[in-house]
């Protein structure tokens, strides 16, 4: 590799270290807003933090990033309905089942998608890695199945737990479990590549 090629390569790295910072604030910042906010001043001031935070996520992803991920910006919609439900009734179940409700439809959406042969995971990300369809089928059936976890494991935090432990898990728990969870797809991401792209 000659030393102008290192150079963009060595730019290129930067600027993806740079955008996944970017992406990490932009997506976590609003739920350590949410910490935060509630810890000191209780769930409806923690809501309404929660919800101006979440604007402001995707503001700055718009305007950072040059675009909004469909994740993001569904979890953003539930965010505001049921934080605005939340603040209108002054019931905080309703912020208590968003990630229930969240997860539940992501999990309904790749499922459906299975039943129905289009594979959703594979449009969104298939830009970003190259697998073939068995390998993406595979992919999605755990990805579905895990966002059930996530549902269910929601419906116990906030039954069987205080206020403050499910805001603290929803802020340090799930992010490392989901990290977790997709550090172990690697191996179907290595086995199911699909090279054929790449020879052609």
């Amino acid at each position: 590799m000659s030393d102008e090629n290192k150079v963009v390569a060595a730019e290129n790295a930067q600027l993806f270290d740079r955008k996944q910072l970017i992406k990490l604030v932009v997506e976590f910042g609003p739920l350590l807003v949410f910490f935060v906010a509630n810890s000191r001043y209780g769930i409806y001031t923690g809501t309404g933090a929660f919800m101006v935070a979440t604007v402001v996520s995707l503001i700055a992803s718009r305007t950072l990033l040059g675009r909004i991920a469909v994740m993001p910006l569904i979890t953003s919609v539930f965010v505001l309905v049921f934080g605005g439900l939340t603040l209108w009734l002054q019931d905080d179940h309703f912020i208590k089942i968003k990630p229930t409700m969240v997860n539940g439809l992501f999990a309904a959406i790749l499922f459906v998608g299975l039943a129905t042969g289009r594979l959703f995971l594979k449009i969104v990300f298939g830009e970003v890695m190259r697998l073939t369809d068995q390998g993406w089928r595979i992919l999605t059936f755990r990805w579905a199945f895990f966002f059930v976890f996530l549902a269910g494991l929601n419906e116990v935090m906030w039954r069987f737990f205080s206020t403050d432990t499910w805001v603290a898990f929803k802020v340090f728990g799930i992010m490392p479990i989901t990290f977790i969870f997709a550090l172990c797809q690697i191996g179907i991401l290595k086995k199911y590549e699909d090279t054929t792209s790449e020879s052609t």
